[in-house]
């Protein structure tokens, strides 16, 4: 069976995130699907609720399963999601885990102050637009420099979504993730500083860190989290090479 990725975006952002990525696997033949959140991208009108966004990443890794081997890739809070839904105690059907700039607990003081930023942002004028314009301009490259904000920002979306996320037990879940997996981060990534425990949890992991990149890593360095998304579509094509 073919390899199948499935695509999980980070908050206030959109599916459009994948655009490189999606691309890059449609020249090689690999399918993909990138799908929207709740409260984001063309479902920007619902409200955000965590058992619905779960049930999103649910429907399209079963889509995918009943045509090939899924890789499930999420980013940021794509990222924490996926987590909490390929580590459950049911595990679904997905045979290898990418999880890019998600290496962090969202709890305690470190949400508190995510939170407090994110509100005090949704209080300007123009909800921070204006300065999340001037950095992307001032960081991504041309090429994928429009995909975040393609779908459009889930403001609205934000708050109730970081709360949310107080409500899973992502060390346990972690703890959890047998298939082939890989934590993906930039060197000067916010969501770092417990990837050594997440390495620790698993200890078959591989741990990336991308030099002179930030949490944006998939548009930042596109060729490079390209790359390694060839090696994890590699891997599960190898895998499935091996008698069972």
């Amino acid at each position: 069976m073919s390899i199948q990725v499935v695509f999980v975006h980070g908050i206030r952002t959109s599916a459009t995130m994948w655009r490189a990525q999606l691309a890059h696997l449609a020249d090689r033949g690999i399918a993909a699907t990138a799908v929207d959140l709740p409260g984001h991208g063309t479902r920007m009108a619902e409200p955000f609720v965590l058992g619905s966004a779960m049930a999103t990443i649910d429907r399209a890794v079963r889509d995918a399963a009943a045509r090939g081997t899924v890789l499930l890739v999420g980013h940021s809070m794509g990222g924490l999601l996926s987590i909490a839904y390929a580590g459950a105690e049911d595990p679904p059907p997905v045979a290898g885990f990418i999880g890019a700039s998600c290496t962090a607990l969202p709890r305690g003081a470190g949400l508190a102050a995510y939170r407090f930023l994110a509100r005090r942002f949704n209080s300007l004028p123009d909800k921070g637009l204006w300065l999340t314009t001037r950095v992307l301009a001032a960081t991504l490259p041309d090429e994928t420099r429009a995909d975040f904000a393609a779908g459009g920002y889930a403001f609205d979306a934000q708050d109730v979504a970081l709360a949310s996320l107080a409500a899973l037990d992502l060390a346990a879940d972690v703890h959890r993730l047998r298939m082939p997996l890989w934590w993906i981060n930039g060197q000067f990534d916010q969501l770092r500083p417990q990837e050594l425990l997440f390495r620790r949890l698993t200890p078959h992991s591989e741990l990336i860190v991308v030099p002179r990149t930030s949490h944006l890593i998939t548009a930042m360095r596109p060729r490079v989290f390209n790359a390694l998304l060839d090696v994890a579509v590699a891997t599960l094509e190898q895998d499935a090479l091996q008698p069972s």
